[in-house]
């Protein structure tokens, strides 16, 4: 049983319960345990179980009750529910935390559709999960492929629904795909569209207009997607009536680009942050490509060192500028950025960026 708090300064590391049983009765057993004091006023708690992978046991949770040592103030909750929820299904319960005189927030079943091209056929293989952000938390890392809804399929094209229940996540922000595979596979996914299961709208679309080269024998690719843009009210309709024939037009017409990125030869210029990148055309410009996976390195980014990374868009149309930076995260996460080369295979042409600082 593994467990992780949420407050208003931050959430915890998850908290595994394996060795810290203090005290067990019949059916009940009391832990301790010591959150950083910074977390602030708990507003949720997330339970789980950590692996199925060695067994098909089950747990089931009646009722929960948690105090603080210091204040004395108590909270507690009736469960009833049977983790995994259902056969092979979500490992996690979540549930606010209602202190006195505090408003709580509420349970909310989101709606996830995934909009790919080819996932359904390997999905016996593929392991992939979504983290949703928002300005409430997160949900944690809940699997796509599990228990599936609403499936379509059509030649180049197909979408499934995933319902995740999770405390009100706020506005949604980002949503952190994990990927990984028992064997080698390309897996296209074009976007993500997220909404409150009892509302029509707004749907957070989240596009990842990417193919995602998973190697068997290679760590779990992490993707991270910001949300593109949200629809809202009767504009749904209309987005959905006039876009989507443009929206298949458009991803047949992919364009592939080869971005070679070189990190500068000097003492201190590599980083470990977060790298992203946006291309400018005179055409259209990029969505925004986290640079996370090159194709030479497991390492990306370090000193004197070239990168290569390619990405799915539309049509850019001759490229005239690029933004690249990143996050600032991790120790020392400067870095001295010579140049960036990109190649257009389409128009056979390669265009090269300059930076040198």
């Amino acid at each position: 049983l593994v467990m992780v708090f949420y407050g208003s300064n931050g959430k915890s590391n998850p908290v595994s319960m394996e060795n810290k049983v203090e005290h067990q009765a019949k059916n009940q057993i009391t832990y301790d345990i010591h959150l950083p004091s910074d977390l602030g006023m708990l507003y949720k708690v997330r339970l789980g179980l950590q692996s199925l992978e060695d067994s098909i046991s089950q747990l089931s949770l009646h009722h929960f009750k948690m105090q603080n040592t210091s204040t004395l103030d108590t909270f507690s909750l009736t469960i009833n529910k049977t983790l995994p929820l259902s056969l092979n299904g979500d490992r996690w319960i979540e549930f606010p935390v209602e202190w006195p005189l505090k408003e709580a927030l509420s349970v909310v079943t989101y709606h996830l559709t995934v909009f790919s091209r080819n996932i359904l056929s390997e999905r016996n293989l593929v392991h992939m999960t979504a983290c949703i952000h928002g300005t409430h938390g997160d949900t944690g890392d809940r699997s796509l492929l599990w228990l599936l809804q609403n499936v379509q399929q059509g030649e180049d094209n197909e979408s499934f629904l995933v319902i995740v229940d999770a405390v009100e996540l706020g506005e949604l922000e980002k949503v952190v795909l994990l990927i990984s595979s028992e064997t080698d596979c390309k897996l296209d996914i074009r976007k993500l569209h997220l909404k409150e299961a009892l509302k029509d709208h707004p749907v957070y679309v989240f596009e990842v207009n990417e193919a995602f080269s998973v190697n068997a024998n290679k760590p779990k690719i992490q993707r991270e997607i910001p949300l593109s843009f949200v629809i809202r009210g009767d504009k749904q309709k209309n987005y959905i009536d006039n876009n989507l024939h443009k929206e298949e037009s458009q991803t047949r017409n992919l364009t592939e680009y080869t971005i070679k990125v070189y990190t500068g030869d000097k003492r201190g210029a590599g980083t470990d942050a977060n790298v992203h990148i946006i291309l400018f055309g005179n055409d259209e410009k990029s969505e925004v490509f986290q640079l996370s996976q090159s194709l030479e390195h497991q390492d990306p980014f370090e000193r004197g060192k070239v990168d290569t990374f390619k990405i799915m868009t539309k049509n850019l149309g001759n490229l005239y500028s690029i933004e690249i930076g990143h996050d600032g995260k991790g120790f020392a996460s400067g870095w001295f950025l010579e140049k960036v080369e990109i190649t257009d295979a389409s128009r056979n042409s390669v265009y090269c960026f300059s930076c040198n600082r």
